[in-house]
């Protein structure tokens, strides 16, 4: 079984910073891909940023050059610098991980983001 649970959620001002941070635990495979998704009130969940335990990044169009995704592959965590915040950033935010046959998602953080 794999956990993962999140933290660093807050309340931002438009054009602030926050640093988002997760941590695996368990059978945590050497190939896995964790990462971030979020979910706007009433939205389906959106993907944020990916990265692979051997660094490949995704990230989605509306974030990238603002968010930084980032991980340990030692201590089995993945940050999301989150930079230059709007307003429709206000979200809960998931943490994910994907292992070969196993998915696994975080309780949520809420960010709020005010204008």
């Amino acid at each position: 079984q794999v956990q993962v649970v999140e933290s660093g959620g807050g309340l931002v001002q438009a054009g602030g910073s926050l640093r988002l941070s997760c941590a695996a635990s368990g059978t945590i495979v050497s190939f896995n891909e964790m990462g971030w998704y979020r979910q706007r009130r009433g939205n389906q969940r959106d993907m944020v940023a990916l990265i692979t335990s051997r660094g490949a990044t995704n990230y989605a169009d509306s974030v990238k050059g603002r968010f930084t995704i980032s991980r340990d592959n030692d201590q089995n965590r993945v940050y999301l610098q989150m930079n230059s915040l709007k307003p429709e950033g206000t979200a809960i935010y998931f943490c994910y991980y994907r292992g070969a046959t196993l998915v696994r998602w975080g309780q949520g953080t809420q960010v709020t983001v005010s204008s």
